[in-house]
């Protein structure tokens, strides 16, 4: 008699039989293989390669060396001194307003806000190595910079407009240009330690920034306001947001908090950091568009590297000093994590971020490569993202940088002072020169932060791979 299987085994069944290969190997595991000689490719895995940017962390004294060649190359073309502008004599009484006096010229201004984060390098440099030379490099140039805001300021503030100072642009500051940068660097320079008296340039310099700088109606930093005749700035249209002032601005802020223990500026320094995020950050791409027009319905979605670096290095700025229980903190920390996962996501196969981030058409930029190094490893260290993530990509990044650096200690690949554009073409041509101040700093704030994170964690080969290999 027959007995019907149920339907389950009927299935089963008729799948061996339509597919017995497969049924077998579901079955059964696959038969040891064969032992004998290696295959010829056995270890192909493991050849050399040639990667056009060393593919391995860099000992500590290496960093140092490409650190001394850009401080040999800053010092030598820096000069700390006042001469006549028409002799060239050198002027030695400081505490007297000549009207034919200037810094002695040199390959780079002093009071640049470049020079604000060269500074800012310098101090970190001092603290990463231990050499001396570095800090003693702010300290010399602050004295002179302290000594000519006593003398000229007085003079500044009776006649502004006629008046004639060496440091002009300093002690009337007409943009966050003028003072910000700079500020940020006097303010970690007084926390550090630095022997001069910041008092009169803070008060300037701290002044505007948190008082006189135009701002839209909810008090975000902005270009383009009032002319003073009745109009209104173009720059390049009223009303209109750089990334660039995220720096500029707002770290000074933060430190001013720290030093002046005023939580007022805290709260400043956080409400300016999430309007810039909300107006100008993209969640989709994890990186930031360069200008904003507040009013316009369309913005310019050109996400340009070095200001997309102002922005994330102004972040881990603010972080450095903004207390942990501040209620923004959270949601400041948690911006800066979006934006390095964004940028992660761009970093190019030889170490380097593109001069327009999402668009490998345009040419890798060496200052915001520096930025986004000294921004990425600053995070690792301090635990804001994950040293097995992002320290191995933060090691490619330095040993991009480092290649650019020339034996003379001058850096190549610097994009020229850029404004704001509308177009892609604008920002894709803009040339680049090793006498653009603006990579100077990020490259030793950089390698000083590769230092540290490369005291703190070990990364090394693995399996041809460059990866985090624990604590030190």
């Amino acid at each position: 008699m027959n007995v019907p299987l149920p339907r389950r085994a009927l299935v089963s069944l008729l799948i061996a039989g339509l597919f017995p290969a497969i049924h077998a190997w579901a079955q059964e595991a696959p038969p040891p293989q064969e032992k004998g000689p290696a295959a010829a490719d056995t270890m192909l895995h493991a050849l050399n390669v040639n990667y056009p940017t060393r593919y391995q962390p860099m000992q500590a004294a290496e960093v140092k060396a490409v650190l001394d060649r850009v401080y040999t190359y800053l010092d030598q073309t820096t000069p700390a001194e006042l001469v006549h502008k028409t002799s060239g004599a050198a002027i030695t009484d400081l505490s007297q307003a000549e009207p034919d006096a200037v810094l002695k010229p040199g390959d780079f201004r002093l009071t640049s806000y470049e020079w604000g984060v060269t500074y800012i390098g310098m101090l970190a440099a001092a603290q990463a190595s231990g050499d001396q030379r570095y800090f003693d490099y702010v300290q010399k140039r602050h004295g002179l910079l302290a000594q000519l805001t006593k003398t000229y300021l007085p003079v500044v503030q009776a006649d502004p407009k006629q008046a004639h100072a060496p440091i002009k642009s300093f002690l009337n500051p007409h943009a966050l240009d003028d003072a910000g940068a700079l500020c940020h660097s006097f303010l970690k320079a007084k926390l550090a330690g630095v022997k001069v008296d910041y008092s009169q340039m803070l008060g300037v310099c701290g002044d505007f920034v948190t008082k006189r700088e135009y701002r839209l109606p909810d008090g975000t930093l902005a270009r383009g306001g009032p002319d003073g005749q009745g109009g209104r700035k173009m720059r390049p249209l009223p009303d209109t947001l750089w990334l660039d002032d995220m720096f500029m601005g707002v770290p000074t802020m933060a430190y001013l908090g720290k030093v002046r223990g005023e939580r007022a500026h805290y709260d400043d320094a956080v409400r300016q950091v999430l309007q810039f995020s909300r107006r100008m950050f993209n969640p989709k791409l994890g990186i930031y568009m360069h200008g904003y027009v507040e009013g316009m319905r369309d913005h310019p979605e050109l996400h340009w590297a070095r200001a997309n670096g102002w922005a994330v290095m102004s972040m881990v700025e603010v972080l450095e000093v903004l207390p942990k229980d501040h209620k923004g903190y959270k949601a400041v920390l948690a911006q800066l994590q979006a934006h390095i996962k964004g940028l992660a996501s761009y970093q190019s196969k030889d170490g380097f971020w593109h001069q327009l981030i999402d668009r490998n058409d345009t040419y890798q930029e060496t200052s915001a490569t520096a930025i986004y190094t000294y921004a990425i490893a600053r995070a690792v260290n301090r635990g804001y993202v994950e040293a097995q993530m992002y320290g191995p990509m933060a090691n490619l990044a330095w040993n991009a940088v480092a290649s650019k650096v020339q034996p003379n200690g001058q850096i190549e690949g610097i994009c020229v002072g850029t404004g704001m554009a509308f177009d892609p073409a604008f920002y894709a041509y803009r040339p680049t020169s090793v006498k653009a101040a603006h990579g100077y700093g990020p490259a030793l704030l950089a390698g000083a932060e590769i230092m540290e994170m490369n005291k703190k964690y070990r990364f090394g080969l693995n399996d041809s791979g460059l990866m985090f290999q624990g604590v030190r």
